[in-house]
């Protein structure tokens, strides 16, 4: 019995480190058509959208607020999207790297804008382009928020607690 359950830890073991390994390896590299789906949202989940960068680092600094919510949130109608505007060239070099170090558990995609910044204004018309930026977005109530800051967890949550 005793070596059944050692042989079963170590299967659970090995496959909770091949699980942690390919996390950052399943980051999709988005277009701007495909990603748009994510700012019209046809439920009534909370979107937490950032956009950041491996470079910036106010961005960076504010990653693990994302990071927090996602992990607090789990269970509710939340989902946190963390949107890299690094260059598609570096996806392998930084992006991937940067993920599995961090242990990003968010969703992770890298939008490929091909150095067109039109989609600025898609995404929302009073954005500068800035980094850090965060939407929040949920169809059911109507909410569109954006914003051009750096966040601390307790600014973010009193933006998502009356959306739940």
């Amino acid at each position: 019995m005793k070596s059944y359950f050692i042989k079963y830890f170590l299967i659970f073991w090995c496959l909770f480190f091949i699980q942690q390994k390919t996390v950052a390896q399943n980051i999709p590299v988005l277009t701007f058509g495909q990603f748009e789906k994510y700012l019209h949202p046809k439920s009534d989940t909370i979107y937490i959208i950032n956009f950041w960068a491996t470079w910036c680092k106010p961005c960076v600094e504010e990653l693990p607020v994302f990071e927090k919510m996602h992990q607090e949130y789990l269970n509710k109608k939340v989902k946190v999207l963390l949107v890299s505007l690094d260059f598609k060239s570096q996806f392998e070099k930084k992006v991937v790297p940067f993920v599995k170090k961090n242990e990003l558990k968010s969703t992770v995609i890298l939008l490929d804008t091909q150095g067109d910044n039109q989609f600025i204004d898609k995404v929302n018309p009073q954005w500068q382009g800035t980094i850090p930026a965060t939407a929040v977005i949920q169809s059911s109530s109507k909410t569109n928020l954006f914003f051009e800051q750096q966040f601390t967890y307790s600014d973010l949550e009193k933006i998502i607690k009356p959306l739940i």
